[in-house]
């Protein structure tokens, strides 16, 4: 019963969470994006105290069932074993812990965590790590799907779907979730949680707690006949049947061992001793009682999740215009709407990847420098952001973009553009142009006689600093090729203006 629990809730866990980074509508997170939100790391970065005291209530009280059920990363791990278990069951045994790896990993990622080194804690996080898998490798066969749809309903004049681009964001960050997944396939195909229980942190740290859970696992020594099935069909190989040891550090509470054993010796229950003797109960011949356990455990997990999510308002961000540019090289990049400062960024964001898969304009991308590796920045040569969208903002679950409001944000100056003459067709193929000046929704742009002393020759742009909001309208609508003759450069921190 424990295993059928744990793998309903885990699969809509998974599905949905998943769905949120495929999904490019904003639809589904609408409904489930509180699901980002009481991931653990997550909830570290946004000091999100309710969801932080919950996880280790959760943890207190029933083991490692996060890693299980909630952790996307683990149940990737356990869906890739489970493929290898087909051809060959019962194929794992006892290991002891690399104690010295697991310490040693939660301790580097304590240290960058307090040093403000945040693409090593991205590195490590396990629900980022699942992020860029999700965005970089399955969203584009999600997106292909979704065209070869829109075609086939095109055909029919049917507009239920429509076309979608489909490319690479940033090369480093997509070879960085090939790396992760492979990391994952060899080690799950070969001993189901071997990454979970050596590598993640996240891990080790609910191993810590979890070894005064108040339910675990227990092995009753009069009814055990020293099969080894338990230790067989442990993913997190922390079975040591012969001694009648489990170590609860790794055990997931998976519930495979409860289901594998045919002596009914293995039990998921309180044991106040701490021992791994038979219930009194037992002793008679009454059968346990795992209906109320089974309760508890799906109760407290779909409360837990119930009770921390938050409604959010919808919003229609439209689609910008694609036009094909190179990105000029800024002095300071462009950090999200919402983002307050690259410091804000810098220690918050675990580059999932969310926001960038979220954003129907197009416009963020990972970053490829290495002291803020795969975290979010804009650039605009594929469409410019919007005054009315404000989804990474209302998406991101650590406190790395702030919600704000489409209001706020029409008054956020997150950089300012600058003009580039020798770019600029006016100047440099004598024509008239102006598509700045007409497309810039704060007014900052005017046109101005490129001679002042003579008020006929050609018009050229003029910024007004003080009101530009950064948006990069100008820099995306600007029709010189390669590089815009109008360019949005950033700001360290936004402001109001």
């Amino acid at each position: 019963m424990i295993r059928k629990v744990r793998i309903t809730l885990a699969t809509v866990f998974f599905i949905f969470t998943t769905l949120l980074f495929l999904d490019f509508t904003g639809t589904i997170r609408h409904w489930m994006g509180w699901m980002a939100k009481i991931q653990f790391m997550p909830a570290i970065l946004a000091v999100n105290a309710v969801v932080i005291v919950a996880l280790i209530l959760l943890t207190l009280v029933l083991g490692r069932v996060y890693c299980s059920v909630i952790c996307p990363l683990g149940i990737l791990q356990d869906t890739i074993a489970k493929i290898h278990n087909i051809k060959k069951k019962n194929r794992y045994t006892y290991s002891k812990a690399i104690s010295w790896l697991r310490y040693t990993m939660l301790i580097i990622m304590i240290a960058a965590f307090f040093s403000g080194l945040g693409s090593l804690v991205a590195l490590l996080d396990p629900y980022g790590s699942f992020g860029r898998i999700a965005s970089n490798l399955i969203q584009p066969i999600y997106e292909l799907v979704n065209n070869m749809l829109a075609a086939i309903a095109q055909h029919y004049d049917s507009y239920a779907f429509y076309n979608v681009d489909v490319w690479i964001k940033s090369m480093p960050t997509f070879i960085i979730a090939v790396s992760t997944l492979v990391i994952l396939i060899v080690l799950a195909w070969r001993n189901g949680r071997t990454y979970c229980n050596t590598i993640c942190p996240v891990g080790t740290f609910l191993g810590i707690l979890s070894r005064f859970s108040w339910l675990k696992i227990h092995i009753e020594k009069d009814k055990c006949v020293k099969c080894g099935l338990c230790t067989k069909g442990c993913k997190a190989s922390c079975i040591d049947f012969k001694n009648y040891k489990i170590d609860y550090s790794r055990c997931v509470v998976c519930g495979n061992c409860i289901d594998k054993c045919h002596k009914d010796a293995i039990h998921y229950n309180h044991n106040k001793t701490g021992e791994n003797t038979e219930r009194e109960s037992n002793k008679s011949g009454d059968s346990i009682d795992t209906g109320k356990r089974m309760f508890l455990l799906s109760a407290a997990i779909a409360t837990t999740a119930a009770t921390l999510a938050q409604n959010k308002k919808k919003v229609d961000g439209g689609l910008a215009v694609i036009v094909n540019k190179v990105a000029p090289e800024r002095q300071t990049p462009l950090t999200p709407p919402g983002s307050i400062s690259a410091e804000n960024m810098a220690k918050h964001c675990t580059g999932c990847q969310l926001c960038v898969s979220e954003c129907p304009n197009e416009i963020l991308r990972p970053s490829t420098d290495l002291s803020h590796l795969m975290q979010p920045i804009m650039s605009y040569e594929r469409g410019y952001c919007r005054i009315e969208c404000t989804r990474c903002s209302h998406v991101c679950p650590t406190g790395a973009i702030k919600p704000i409001s489409r209001s706020y944000k029409s008054s956020l100056q997150r950089g300012h553009a600058v003009w580039i003459k020798k770019n600029c067709i006016p100047v440099t193929d004598h024509k008239s142009c102006g598509n700045c000046a007409r497309h810039c929704p704060a007014g900052a742009i005017t046109m101005v006689p490129v001679n002042p002393n003579d008020e006929k020759s050609i018009m050229v742009p003029a910024v007004n600093e003080a009101i530009c909001i950064g948006c990069g309208a100008c820099e995306n609508l600007c029709p010189a090729r390669p590089f815009s003759a109008i360019y949005v450069e950033g700001h360290e921190v936004h402001h109001t203006i």
